[in-house]
């Protein structure tokens, strides 16, 4: 694999040893289930082939060191194994020692450092969880090279309480959980209230999974991510006065539409609303889908679209516009914005034999209305993060 034989050169010339071990973890897309995992209902993510790769050594210091190749300006970073804290001139290192110090005040103590050297195949910005793939590579290369011997839903949330706790996004599990737990060919829908799953095969036939990236970055902790929690927590505590819930994923979509009025702010209403609608048409959606309907599979995602559009308010013109040139698209079985929003990629079904023109298309009008042209991804599904060959 090229990208392990360059990055093997690499590490002896930053770390002046050689790896002795490497790991992928993938990033991920999620098909239709958005905003839902911290409002407690179901998401349909699967990981991909696109990822981050790590080498790795140990060392007898009781520091480590990282280095991006994709960062090489941000040169070697160092932090110590116990006690370190967050430093925003770190940057993206912040990620992985975020894990450390998550995984050590759960009682996992490192007894020495470790050389790591990451190289990432997924677009920065995109909202394919690259914050994610990097955090449970981090929380696997622990557990392995320390023997913490600690199973992966563990690390998964080890995962999740780092960004939480230590980045300061307040995310949910979903994709920590799509990360680490993925399977080749298969799509996991979460109950992400319980932390219930099951896989479900992702039968695509003569079709594939294109991810367009508006080249818009987005920042997740700059983003409204953390407003739309408080809107939606703030809409449930108002439905909570007259009605037992937990979560806002526990309500079906009849049901909330009847009782939507308890809701005084108009905004809050909205949210709540994208919240529980869509969590009825994930679960709908992945029916379809086991029942081979690809055809119904693909309009409710684009009605997830609308949905985060209208009542969510997270997509934006770019995204707006690469959806809408995708549903007048040939051989497009549905398209929609996947993640967070506010700029990152949607993720479409096209018929294979579509696929040529559908990129030259969309290519063609996003830059002629937004100014710069998108990224095209053709993905495939992955298993989620794993120990490689070397």
């Amino acid at each position: 694999m090229k990208h392990i034989s360059d990055m093997k050169k690499s590490f002896i010339e930053l770390f002046d040893q050689e790896a002795t071990a490497a790991y992928f973890s993938p990033g991920r897309v999620n098909l239709i289930g958005e905003h839902t995992d911290y409002n407690g209902g179901h998401v349909f993510p699967c990981a991909i082939t696109l990822g981050t790769y790590a080498l790795v050594a140990k060392r007898e210091a009781n520091a480590s060191r990282l280095f991006s190749l994709n960062m090489p300006e941000a040169g070697v970073i160092e932090f110590p194994m116990q006690g370190a804290i967050y430093d925003e001139a770190r940057d993206w290192a912040n990620y992985p020692i975020g894990v450390v110090r998550t995984m050590e005040e759960a009682g996992y103590r490192a007894d020495g450092g470790l050389d790591i050297l990451f190289y990432g195949t997924l677009p920065s910005g995109a909202g394919l969880s690259s914050s994610a793939s990097i955090e449970v590579l981090t929380a696997l290369i622990l557990n392995d090279q320390f023997g913490f011997g600690r199973e992966m839903i563990e690390l998964v949330q080890l995962s999740q309480r780092a960004e939480n706790t230590f980045v300061g996004v307040n995310c949910g599990i979903m994709d920590q959980f799509a990360v680490g737990m993925g399977k080749k060919d298969c799509a996991m829908l979460l109950d992400c209230n319980t932390l219930e799953y099951r896989y479900s095969p992702i039968a695509l036939k003569d079709s594939s999974i294109v991810i367009t990236n508006t080249n818009k970055k987005h920042s997740l902790n700059a983003s409204k991510y953390n407003e739309r929690r408080r809107e939606c927590e703030h809409a449930l505590s108002c439905i909570q006065q007259t009605k037992d819930v937990r979560s806002l994923g526990e309500l079906k979509a009849a049901e909330f539409d009847s009782i939507a009025d308890t809701i005084p702010d108009v905004t809050e209403r909205c949210r709540a609303r994208h919240a529980v609608h869509e969590n009825e048409r994930t679960l709908k959606a992945v029916a379809a889908l086991e029942k081979n309907d690809l055809v119904a599979f693909g309009q409710l995602m684009n009605a997830s679209h609308i949905s985060l559009m209208d009542d969510y308010d997270v997509t934006g013109e770019e995204l707006d516009t690469l959806a809408e040139l995708a549903w007048r698209q040939p051989g497009v079985i549905g398209s929609r914005m996947t993640g967070a929003g506010f700029g990152g990629c949607t993720v479409s079904i096209v018929k294979d034999n579509a696929i040529e023109s559908f990129q030259r298309d969309i290519a063609a009008g996003y830059t002629k209305k937004i100014g710069y042209a998108p990224s095209f991804y053709v993905a495939g599904i992955a298993d989620g993060t794993h120990r490689i060959e070397l």
